[in-house]
């Protein structure tokens, strides 16, 4: 009794103190009837993203008081004027269930082998897996972003076919009811800048692209400025925050992320959602492989779900099970949206057995109950009691099907099976308000049900290596190389930050703990590997020496964006003939490579060129200081053997800052292409730890970047040399 006397009086101090604003203060009000001697104390706490429900379904009828209470003294509070969610060109937002987050990397996007954007493929697929999508995000930048200067806007630009190649995939999926978000990073600073603010240039990259929506990165809310700017440039754009933006902000805010949020033990109600019906939250937990707490906060609260599984480069897929979940979930909302976006929401009804719980939705005359199942086991037999209500007929949406349910008196039994963690839903319905076409909803509803998956496992990518093509052997290596002897088979050290591009694999199980608990730390990997003999280049590339491969062969690469792009009608700027050739791709390097009669290196040769056999942390040792290598002092790149003092044990220059260099090391899971590139360059983005790892880098530190196309994989600061083998 000490400890109920404390909380109350505990939150009678906040309110008092106007700790709580006024508006939010009604939230805190106690409920006569928790305060009973023996029944437990609850209160509605409005900063939870999830307000949590009383354990005891006794309390649920005060529940459900308060929270009616609270929306009405806050909306009043608030003045809340929802204009907004009125305007016919917002609508679409609040029927967006399913919300696809697109790494615009994925080979299921676009196929590098043809050229092309495999929308309709895409689509189709997200159709026969998820039940479609009604949104998609765009994402462009992260985590390639901070290589070189390039900046976010500029990852749209140099998508392939440019704006309005991005802008043709956009209508693409808008003809297929799909709607489209572009991605926006604040954190984005330390990249060059344009003539504009960044609000003016999304408004700008809106109007170039006509796009639906702007996904907020980091954000919980945009400004009062953002929305104006939107609306000047096109009508029905919504912002969407990662986080949640402050109940003030709902008005203008129309999505938004439901991202690790934390349910009750009782389904619980999402607080935006509850207190304007329309708002629509995507629930998200990036990094599980199990989305059953999603799943069940979507169902009992009319909202979406984000479908991730390409995370920034790390493969995490959904498992079978989930699929044929949210497979059975979506079209149920959709033809409902008028429910689960109106006024008639009742949490936490009574229902019959435990470990099952229903909300109800309501326009006074259609009566539908979504229901969970908590438990881990299958539940069957009667799962509610219901009113009866003349004239009506009640059906099964999850099975399909017509129930003829059991009367008592003026209750309705209303059966059905759902299985462990699963969910239910049934509809109470007269003929006249289940539309048309309801037979032929109910069939596919069953034809879905009829193909349920139960496999909690999940689809696994295996990560493989391209493999290497030797050149022919030689006894002694041409001019400009070194020799490399090292033993038939070296232990070396690999460090990579763990950035959300994950590692050398596809993510598994137990790695993804293993990010999450240790993420942007650099982790050590240790790799026994098979060498043979060989001869690397003393020097990066030239620019120079890449001109003479070009008279010689008159390459042209297939792709031409962004190829040789510092270089003047075809030759190197003045003074840069000896400077690193940059703004090559992988395909790029490995045709010089093979006009010279060489390969490139893959990252172990590299790296064994750079450190030698003692395992040293840069090529001339230990610690970074001016004068061993390019710093970044000039803001560009310097000749390739200025830094004698900085060369390896085998004589190479320019292993430490100067440029990134491609490797050999390319690998892909079959959704997500890579190469590990090595050496760090002169470039360092700032202010962010969301940039790829900028300046000079260790001889043993390895940096996963993605591949998309030629014209966004060549780099200002991505340059590269080449290897012969050696007999013996």
């Amino acid at each position: 009794m000490k400890r109920r006397n404390f909380l109350v009086k505990s939150t009678a101090a906040l309110v008092a103190t106007a700790i709580i604003p006024t508006h939010l203060r009604a939230a805190y009000a106690v409920s006569k009837r928790g305060l009973a001697d023996g029944v437990p104390l609850f209160a509605i706490d409005p900063t939870k993203d999830i307000i949590p429900a009383p354990k005891d379904p006794a309390l649920w009828p005060a529940f459900r008081e308060q929270l009616a209470q609270w929306r009405k003294d806050t909306r009043k509070g608030l003045s809340y004027n929802d204009a907004l969610y009125r305007k016919p060109e917002f609508a679409w937002a609040a029927a967006s269930y399913s919300c696809y987050f697109l790494m615009m990397y994925d080979g299921a996007f676009y196929n590098p082998r043809t050229g092309h954007y495999t929308v309709e493929s895409m689509l189709d697929d997200g159709i026969k897996e998820f039940g479609g999508y009604d949104s998609l995000v765009l994402w462009h930048a992260y985590p390639r972003i901070g290589v070189d200067q390039r900046n976010q806007f500029d990852f749209y630009r140099d998508m392939p076919g440019g704006l309005a190649g991005v802008r043709d995939v956009v209508h693409s999926c808008q003809k297929r009811g799909v709607r489209v978000y572009i991605n926006y990073n604040p954190w984005d600073k330390g990249t060059h800048r344009e003539d504009k603010s960044d609000l003016d240039m999304l408004a700008e990259m809106v109007s170039a692209l006509d796009v639906d929506g702007i996904f907020l990165d980091t954000m919980g809310e945009g400004s009062a400025e953002f929305r104006s700017k939107l609306d000047a440039v096109r009508p029905g754009v919504v912002l969407e925050g990662e986080g949640t933006p402050p109940i003030e902000r709902v008005k203008d805010h129309h999505t938004s992320w439901g991202q690790w949020f934390t349910d009750s033990e009782v389904p619980g109600v999402l607080r935006l959602k509850w207190f304007e019906r329309r708002h629509m939250q995507h629930q998200t937990r990036r990094w599980n492989f199990d989305h059953t707490e999603e799943l069940h906060t979507a169902w009992m609260n009319g909202s979406g779900m984000m479908v991730w599984e390409n995370v920034f480069g790390s493969w995490v897929a959904w498992n079978n099970r989930d699929r044929s979940l949210v497979r059975a979930m979506l079209p149920i909302q959709r033809r409902f949206t008028a429910l689960f976006s109106g006024e008639g929401w009742m949490p936490l009804v009574p229902v019959e057995k435990p470990g099952i719980y229903a909300s109800l939705w309501t326009d006074g005359k259609l009566r539908l109950w979504t229901l969970v199942n908590r438990t881990d086991k299958e539940i069957n037999g009667t799962l509610l009691k219901i009113a009866v209500a003349p004239g009506q007929q009640y059906y099964d949406l999850i099975a399909g099907h017509e129930l003829h349910p059991a009367q008592y008196e003026q209750q309705i039994m209303l059966d059905a099976k759902i299985p462990a963690r699963g969910l239910a839903c049934f509809l109470a319905a007269s003929t006249k308000e289940q539309g048309a076409d309801f037979g032929k909803f109910l069939a596919a509803q069953a034809a879905i049900q009829a193909n349920f998956d139960n496999d909690f496992g999940h689809p696994r990518c295996e990560t493989l290596l391209t493999s290497v093509a030797l050149t022919a052997n030689m006894k002694n290596p041409p001019e400009g190389m070194v020799i490399v002897r090292p033993r038939s088979t070296e232990v070396l050290t690999f460090l990579m930050r763990a950035r959300e591009c994950g590692f050398y694999n596809s993510m598994t199980e137990d790695k993804i703990g293993f990010y999450s608990s240790y993420h942007f730390q650099t982790n050590e990997f240790k790799r026994q590997v098979q060498f043979h003999h060989y001869a690397i280049d003393e020097t990066p590339v030239t620019n120079a020496q890449f001109a003479e491969f070009l008279k010689a062969t008159n390459y042209q690469p297939k792709v031409s964006e962004n190829f040789l792009k510092h270089w003047s009608s075809g030759q190197p700027a003045k003074g840069l003939s000896d400077h690193p050739v940059v703004w090559v791709g992988l395909d790029d390097a490995r045709e010089y490579a093979k006009w010279a009669g060489k390969r490139l290196p893959t990252e172990e040769e590299w790296q064994y060129a750079a450190q030698g056999n003692d395992g040293r942390e840069y090529p001339w040792g230990s610690g970074l200081w001016a004068g061993v290598c390019n710093l970044g002092e000039t803001g560009g790149t310097t000749p390739v053997k200025l830094y004698k003092e900085g060369r390896s044990p085998f004589g190479c220059y320019d292993m430490c800052g100067n440029v990134w260099q491609w490797t050999e090391s390319e690998r892909s899971d079959g959704r997500t292409r890579f190469c590990i590139i090595r050496g760090g360059s002169y470039f360092v983005p700032k202010g962010s730890a969301w940039y790829v790892d900028g300046g000079p880098r260790p001889a043993n530190f390895a940096t996963k970047f993605l591949l998309m196309w030629p014209g966004l994989d060549r780099c200002a600061t991505i340059g590269f040399r080449c290897v012969i083998d050696l007999e013996g």
